[in-house]
């Protein structure tokens, strides 16, 4: 618990002096906890439930942007979302976990094991249905390749694109958003649900042989090393002020898409051993 209180302590203190960084969009956040919310045991559905705000009606889905839309309010939870590295495609929890005055454990990493450890102590001085939601939100942040991006740009978000010839933004934003609408209005009627049963299709398809391997990786370490080698690829090609289209899309999609399925199944896996009481979070 001392551990938890003195994180709390060290977020707050850092708060103002962390950069702005956003998450996947709405779109991908709903998208891995609906995945996640399919491969739930009973046992851990019901605890999700329990804890889930009313304004839920029942779904974690619904709730999995809360960090994002409530971050005006919560400001000291901005360091939280990433864990950039230097740009060598490595994440390394000892160098790249930390605040921006070097304050230990301030990274996505760190706190999917601080929410983690909440979610387990009976006696946490946090608020449960907050680290629940927090957690949800974190994997998802982990496996957006770009929120383990360059410390340099801020994981791409002060690198200048046009997507399509049209629309001004950033190459974080790009893999926040622009990927997934995009997909959403080529190949999906601009329907989720449609892009959901999409991923689900893959997960019992092309995927199927990997899931397991997915569902028993407990290293939420591995997971910021995947997005760290996964956004090396990212800014291949990508100066200040390219437009992006076609090219671009097509060779970031299927990584999107494999992310929040990997996501998915990984948050799920997570839940039912924190409420099997028998999880074992590790880190290298």
């Amino acid at each position: 618990m001392a551990l938890l209180l003195l994180l709390h302590v060290l977020l707050v203190a850092a708060a103002a002096r962390a950069p702005a960084a956003q998450a996947w969009g709405v779109e991908g956040h709903y998208m891995v906890c609906k995945i996640a919310d399919g491969f739930l045991t009973s046992e851990a559905l019901a605890a999700v439930k329990a804890l889930l705000p009313a304004s839920a009606n029942g779904e974690l889905a619904e709730v999995c942007s809360w960090p994002d839309t409530e971050r005006p309010r919560i400001r000291w939870s901005a360091p939280l979302h990433f864990a950039d590295t230097p740009g060598d495609c490595k994440f390394s929890y000892a160098r790249d976990c930390h605040g921006t005055k070097g304050e230990k454990d301030m990274c996505v990493v760190g706190a999917i094991n601080n929410y983690t450890a909440s979610l387990q102590d009976s006696s946490s001085p946090y608020n449960l249905t907050e680290s629940l939601m927090f957690l949800s939100h974190f994997v998802g942040d982990v496996h957006q390749p770009m929120h383990c991006g360059r410390t340099s740009d801020f994981g791409g978000n002060t690198i200048l694109v046009t997507w399509y010839n049209t629309t001004k933004t950033n190459l974080h934003k790009v893999w926040d958003d622009k990927v997934i609408q995009t997909a959403m209005n080529k190949f999906y009627n601009d329907d989720l649900s449609t892009m959901i049963k999409a991923i689900k299709l893959n997960l019992t398809e092309d995927w199927a042989s990997e899931e397991n391997e997915w569902a028993a990786t407990t290293y939420p370490d591995k997971y910021a090393q995947e997005s760290a080698e996964l956004s090396c690829d990212a800014y291949v090609g990508v100066e200040q002020q390219s437009n992006l289209e076609d090219e671009y899309f097509f060779s970031a999609l299927p990584v999107v898409q494999k992310r929040i399925a990997q996501g998915g199944v990984r948050l799920a896996a997570i839940l039912n051993r924190i409420f099997s009481g028998n999880i074992r979070l590790q880190s290298s």
